[in-house]
């Protein structure tokens, strides 16, 4: 961004609907971001909604809960800083092997606090061979960013974890046998 004024909805020129899409996504053998959705424990107890989710790309948001202020009343960087890290996976995790971050910087550029909805769209800007970079913005909800965050990514050789009870065409165990 070229100055402190530049705000979300002007980087990306989007807005996300008020509720999340993980209902609409099936698993994908072949998009580790499908499967990481089932068992992301991480962004369920941070209250973390997908807004929208394409490989190299995610666009994810979290509620400021009161548990999430620091001592000064404001948001906790760890907390800004799980949501980008969070929204860097879901875009990161593009192919049919686990991605991991190899390295992360991040720059927190004004406070929010409790209350504050802030939202973190990640995008891929470069990709070669086991490599990535993807940059992700965090906004709150009037569109004035809140941290900048960069990540490098590495794809491991390890096939997708998928649930103990989920086959590869999606369905569960449970759902085959009703």
């Amino acid at each position: 961004m070229s100055s402190s004024t530049n705000t979300q909805a002007e980087a990306t020129g989007t807005t996300h609907p008020p509720t999340g899409i993980e209902g609409d996504i099936s698993l994908d053998p072949s998009w580790s971001a499908t499967a990481m959705l089932l068992t992301d424990n991480t962004k369920r107890a941070f209250g973390i909604t997908i807004h929208e989710l394409e490989r190299g790309r995610a666009v994810l948001s979290m509620r400021v809960r009161d548990d999430m202020a620091n001592g000064f009343g404001i948001t906790h960087g760890g907390m800004v800083f799980t949501l980008a890290d969070t929204a860097f996976a879901y875009a990161c995790n593009e192919a049919d092997t686990a991605v991991v971050a190899s390295g992360v910087d991040i720059t927190f550029t004004r406070a929010s606090h409790a209350g504050d909805t802030l939202t973190a769209t990640a995008e891929r800007r470069w990709l070669s061979g086991r490599n990535g970079l993807y940059d992700v913005t965090v906004a709150d909800q009037e569109g004035r960013i809140v941290a900048e965050f960069r990540g490098r990514s590495l794809a491991t050789n390890r096939p997708i974890p998928l649930p103990s009870d989920t086959r590869t065409d999606g369905t569960t165990a449970t759902e085959v046998r009703a």
